[in-house]
């Protein structure tokens, strides 16, 4: 006999919030409520006013999944940007209006950097005035990087005349809160998905296949490929001296790989779902493991991150209009706050500014390599000078301390043997094959 009350009670534990068990698109449970979803979505889909409200009490729902009961600091979050958006479009004077815009961004940067970044500086204070680090007791909210940077992104874009301020906060709460793009991006822009949203139309045919498709190569990619090739690169990272340099090579690549399918598979489910539902979200990844410089690399590889560094910091720092060494030192500055931007330690500091340096010294060489530009030797050497950088610097992404980064460094450099080829290829045969699919993918 079934047990109703036992039963319920598990239904209710599934459905509550689970700090060790945050809801991605990875998780069965989200395709099962996906699946109920979606069909009362395309019933409310002609009443634009019913369809919103459907969407945003699922959108915090699965940010309280994810979260917890941070989902009302995100709408605390949405209350603020809306209302300073409107004063900011409807006064006339320039000062007030840049104070409104300040306003905004201090208050978003303040809540990130109280969440993601206190105990970092915390700790960095402690060491230099010698006393013992006692870290606060932090919970990081999931996506609280992603929305903060779609609300500045919609702020100042208001106040620069790139698109009118959302007159409705349910408007405006449905953009900052769309679940399919609201953890781990792509990083939605307000001038690109309002007009969609004012316009409501119908996914097509072709839209929904193409989105059913985006999914499943997500699946595969994420679920598949990267969550299997990273059980071995655990093993590596985990123990930076315990294997042999061959080994502890294969990992690094390893990670290249996983990175891509792990980061871009989301991004593909993210967008396929957004175009099921009738949205169009804009690419993250365009195959960025086939550039040939840094330059090239940052424009395919989570697109609307650099681009969202490239319009709201890179630009306002002065961009390309100061001179050749404030360009270098614009382009340093942008990568360095963007490997902050990813977590709180130097060696996501060290990512960003080695990325920063790549690009000053690639676009400081174009003079003289661009008369190479079109021979085959200088493509495969570009490429491969590209990829050693980017998947060397990806062992400081990873690695759990900087001491570790460089344990690993030294273990490739002065451990390594070919001679563990054979014997890794018939020992890892199935992660070799993963790995040769993204290759030939690619």
């Amino acid at each position: 006999m079934i047990d109703w009350s036992a039963t319920f009670e598990n239904v209710i534990d599934l459905l509550s919030y689970d700090p060790k068990s945050p809801m991605l698109f990875s998780s069965g449970l989200f395709w099962a409520i996906f699946l109920m979803f979606i069909p009362i979505y395309a019933f409310l889909k002609s009443n634009r006013t019913k369809m919103m409200i459907f969407v945003i009490i699922f959108s915090l729902y699965f940010y309280y999944k994810s979260s917890g009961f941070f989902l009302f600091l995100l709408v605390a979050t949405s209350l603020i940007d809306w209302y300073l958006a409107l004063l900011i479009e409807k006064n006339r004077e320039q000062s007030a209006r840049k104070c409104f815009v300040a306003i905004s961004i201090v208050v978003s940067l303040s809540i990130l950097a109280y969440f993601k970044y206190a105990n970092f500086f915390l700790l960095n204070w402690t060491l230099i005035i010698g006393e013992n680090f006692q870290p606060l007791d932090i919970v990081l909210p999931i996506g609280v990087s992603y929305y903060t940077f779609r609300s500045i992104s919609y702020v100042v874009d208001v106040y620069r005349g790139k698109v009118k301020a959302a007159t409705s906060w349910i408007d405006y709460l449905f953009f900052l809160s769309f679940f399919p793009a609201l953890v781990a991006g792509p990083i939605v822009r307000a001038d690109i998905f309002l007009p969609q949203l004012k316009e409501n139309k119908a996914p097509s045919k072709s839209e929904i296949y193409a989105g059913l498709w985006l999914i499943i190569l997500g699946v595969i990619k994420k679920s598949i490929i990267a969550d299997y090739i990273c059980q071995y690169n655990d093993l590596i990272f985990n123990s930076p001296t315990g294997y042999n340099g061959f080994e502890t090579l294969m990992g690094v690549f390893g990670y290249t790989a996983q990175i891509y399918c792990d980061f871009s598979g989301y991004s593909d489910m993210a967008i396929g779902i957004a175009l099921i539902m009738g949205f169009k979200l804009l690419p993250n990844f365009d195959f960025p493991y086939k550039s040939t410089s840094l330059t090239e690399f940052w424009r395919r590889w989570h697109i609307s991150l650099s681009t969202w560094l490239r319009d709201y910091l890179y630009i306002p720092l002065g961009g390309n209009r100061k001179g050749t060494y404030r360009t270098y030192l614009n382009n340093f500055i942008t990568m360095l706050l963007g490997g902050l931007w990813h977590g709180a330690a130097w060696k996501f500091i060290f990512w960003g500014g080695m990325h920063g340096a790549g690009l000053a010294v690639n676009k400081a060489c174009r003079p003289f390599t661009s008369r190479f530009d079109g021979q085959k030797w200088f493509t495969v050497l570009s490429w491969v000078i590209t990829m050693s950088t980017v998947s060397f610097l990806w062992i400081f992404f990873r690695a759990d301390t900087w001491s570790d980064s460089w344990a690993i460094v030294k273990n490739v450099f002065t451990n390594f043997s070919i001679d563990y080829l054979v014997p890794f290829v018939k020992v890892r045969y199935i992660w070799v094959i993963m790995m040769l699919v993204i290759v030939i993918t690619h």
